[in-house]
């Protein structure tokens, strides 16, 4: 759909006169009501989900992930989410809530979850300053697929970055303020995150009420966070991010975090495994850059500071491949619990390796169909140059409906990153309606 000639925008402008000219003679009259904050708010969306996979039978996390399971070569997968997000402000307070729920059924299994992503109480006694109490899901760091200080948030999937995540359990403020010169303004938002055996019990260690901080610049256009969480439930750690515009249409941005004595289990190939303590650290550099056709380019290099090197990582997929020959030649198991138990830990997070690319692409308005956006992202593991291949379809053009299709290409050899994934490929459509 091409954009309207100008002679429509003439007319259109036109049209606006008159009726302004008709109605001149009438009362104005301003409606304050409008622009009041209402006591209640509700909003959210509602999403269908299809999802086909091409199962990697010989991948490591493809055999422990369906241990004792018939074995398949393809699984389809339909889920329907919810979210409800909403806000309640009862007197001089907001209480602000996220709920996710969802049914999920496939040959395999049917399942269902119901959690409260985020739910706060917040008041703000001054224009700079918000005390606030709850579950909160905190944005720290630059980064678009990874945020090495995100210390007091849940990690982002890469696959997905913008996609909601649950938050924790806190109590934090913002206190922010503003001023002339070079350094525009200044913001502190302090955090306490208590463990306990019911609260943040998958942060770490119960018993902590891990202090942590950041302190937010504005100077001379660039942003700059320094970020600090306290030894407590996992290692101290503190680092820092900065953005900045160089120009109108690219932005340049980086993070730079340093953990303290940070416990990573090892493992060899024979399953012995040994604990090493050492300092960690982590960085991202990226950048974004806007075309003048409407084409966004994104892309960040991440050295992962608590992965895995490439021989590591090797070794690991040794041991799995030797428990399950193991397995079928004398028919013992002993090896498979350790194999099982590090693919539940470090080994099986979702981007366990050290260095990391991401690149991608996104086309405005594509073909000249308006909301449109056509893209295509790639994430590879530098060292062992395995990759994952994303084309997406995104059409925005009904209101309030998205409708996406991707499909994920996992390549790689044996004995590395993608390579030993669950799965090969991966076609994903949805629905999302929003209200």
């Amino acid at each position: 759909m091409s954009r309207p000639p100008g002679s429509r925008v003439r007319c259109s402008l036109l049209l606006l006169m008159l009726a302004a000219h008709a109605a001149a003679a009438e009362e104005y009259s301003f409606d304050a009501s409008a622009f009041e904050k209402k006591p209640f708010e509700l909003g959210g969306y509602l999403q269908l989900k299809q999802e086909d996979f091409a199962l990697n039978r010989s991948g490591a996390f493809y055999k422990l992930g369906n241990l004792n399971r018939p074995q398949r070569d393809t699984l389809d997968r339909s889920t329907a989410t919810l979210e409800l997000i909403g806000k309640l402000r009862p007197g001089v307070g907001t209480f602000d809530f996220h709920t996710h729920s969802d049914l999920q059924r496939d040959q395999l299994a049917h399942d269902h979850s119901n959690v409260l992503y985020e739910g706060a109480y917040s008041i703000r006694p001054d224009p700079g300053v918000t005390l606030e109490a709850g579950k909160r899901t905190l944005r720290w760091g630059k980064g678009y697929a990874w945020n090495p200080i995100g210390f007091v948030e849940r990690a982002k999937d890469p696959n997905d970055p913008e996609l909601s995540r649950e938050g924790l359990v806190m109590a934090n403020s913002d206190l922010i303020i503003n001023r002339e010169g070079p350094l525009q303004t200044i913001a502190f938002t302090p955090v306490l995150l208590p463990v306990q055996s019911d609260i943040n019990r998958d942060f770490g260690a119960a018993g902590h009420l891990n202090p942590a901080g950041k302190l937010y610049l504005l100077y001379y256009d660039t942003d700059l966070d320094f970020a600090w969480q306290g030894k407590g439930s996992r290692p101290g750690r503190f680092g820092m991010d900065f953005s900045r515009n160089v120009g109108s249409n690219f932005e340049i941005h980086g993070e730079w975090a340093r953990i303290q004595q940070l416990a990573r289990p090892v493992t060899d190939s024979a399953g012995r495994i040994a604990t090493r303590t050492e300092n960690a650290t982590s960085y991202l550099l990226g950048l974004r850059y806007l075309t003048q056709t409407d084409t966004t380019y994104i892309a960040e290099y991440y050295r992962n500071g608590t992965g895995y090197s490439e021989q590591e990582a090797r070794e690991y997929y040794q041991l799995v491949d030797t428990a399950f020959a193991q397995l079928q030649q004398t028919g013992s198991s002993m090896l498979l619990p350790k194999a099982l138990s590090l693919s539940q830990g470090a080994y099986g997070r979702p981007n366990a390796g050290m260095d990391y690319l991401y690149f991608r692409a996104q086309q405005k308005d594509a073909l000249g169909v308006v909301y449109f956006q056509p893209s295509i992202t790639v994430m590879m593991n530098w060292q062992d140059r395995s990759y994952q291949l994303t084309p997406e379809l995104l059409y925005t053009g009904v209101k309030n409906l998205d409708l996406r299709l991707r499909l994920f290409l996992l390549q790689g050899a044996s004995l590395t990153d993608f390579g030993e994934k669950q799965n090969s490929r991966k076609l994903e459509f949805y629905a999302r309606y929003y209200f």
